[in-house]
């Protein structure tokens, strides 16, 4: 052999050296990913696929000792760029709290999934407008029909904050027994956002004064950033003088582009759920900061104005966004939730 053949045969081999020790890394990582146990459930770990092609993962619990078909509760996530898996526990996430409680005590099969960009799912959360997030719970909607042990006809959708606003869009035309949607929002974004920064003003302990000519010039801003499809910076460049009041991104806000809110915006949440015939439970605590008791009793209210009697508005006295009460996860809402839906299963 000569110099130069012995010099492709020798990298021949680091390469694939190499190759098969990044393969058994890789394999060694994915075999010691930790994962969430239950003690009366198991966990089925899955993917869907988005319209850009884009791999979402899914969590699908299944609860031990049963024998035939079982309800479905599918969650809908909330707006952040957090995970829906909780392979340490809830800790001091109320959303969680709540979700990890209704796989272990429901005896109902649950569907979560990661939206673009996080945990596992394919993407980047910071640049995902909310078309490619439908997109995902439209497909983990559709893949329903891949477990044989979920009974399609006891199948409840079950929205969380930002999700809550949008979820009967994840299903579509297909058969819901009910719909729950917890701290959520029934009108516009721009009128949501309008009642937030009027609460974040006088949070901050702003005069009267100063808040209601904060929100003259907010009225406005959010009229260029979601109506009018300029980013927040764009909006700055042609008015500077409200260069103070913006304390976010020039790109977008809460670490979403400011597409996903302006697509936010182009919904239209009163013709979604006007459509809805399935029962809906709204549930929001007194204390919540984030949506306000117009955006949530806006969504029974749309129900009940066309199928009467048909949605239940629940306010829980001094609860937070986050399901809590004096700092502590409102356990209550557990059996409240899990009455509701046994009651829904049993209309025919």
């Amino acid at each position: 052999m000569n110099r130069q053949n012995y010099r492709c045969w020798l990298l021949t081999v680091i390469v694939l050296v190499l190759s098969f020790a990044l393969a058994f890394q890789d394999q060694n990582k994915k075999s010691t990913l930790h994962r969430e146990t239950f003690s009366n459930a198991d966990v089925l770990y899955d993917w869907v696929v988005n319209g850009r092609g884009q791999k979402l993962r899914t969590f699908v619990t299944r609860p031990k000792h049963t024998a035939g078909k079982v309800p479905l509760i599918f969650f809908v996530g909330w707006l952040s760029c957090d995970s829906m898996e909780y392979p340490n526990g809830a800790g001091n996430d109320g959303f969680g709290a709540l979700m990890l409680a209704l796989i272990e005590e429901s005896g109902y099969a649950t569907f979560r999934m990661d939206k673009p960009g996080v945990g596992e799912s394919e993407g980047d959360c910071s640049k995902a407008d909310f078309k490619s997030e439908i997109e995902g719970w439209e497909a983990s909607f559709d893949s329903i029909a891949r477990y044989d042990f979920i009974d399609a006809d006891r199948v409840f959708v079950f929205g969380l904050s930002n999700g809550g606003g949008f979820s009967p869009l994840v299903a579509r035309k297909q058969r819901v027994r009910g719909y729950i949607s917890a701290s959520s929002w029934g009108r516009t974004w721009y009128e949501h956002m309008l009642e937030v920064e009027r609460v974040r003003l006088t949070g901050l302990h702003k005069t009267p004064s100063e808040v209601n000519s904060s929100m003259k010039a907010f009225a406005d801003f959010y009229n260029f950033y979601l109506m009018k499809g300029m980013t927040p910076g764009q909006v700055l460049v042609q008015h500077p003088e409200w260069r103070e009041l913006w304390y976010d991104s020039p790109d977008g806000q809460y670490g979403r582009p400011a597409a996903f809110y302006q697509q936010l915006q182009a919904l239209n949440l009163g013709e979604l759920w006007q459509g809805v015939n399935a029962p809906a439970l709204v549930i929001r605590g007194t204390a919540d900061t984030i949506m306000s008791h117009a955006d949530s009793e806006a969504i029974a209210e749309i129900v009940n104005q066309v199928h009467p009697g048909h949605a239940r508005y629940l306010e829980v006295k001094g609860m937070t966004h986050g399901f809590k009460v004096h700092g502590n996860f409102y356990s209550p809402l557990i059996p409240t939730v899990l009455d509701w839906m046994k009651e829904q299963s049993k209309v025919k």
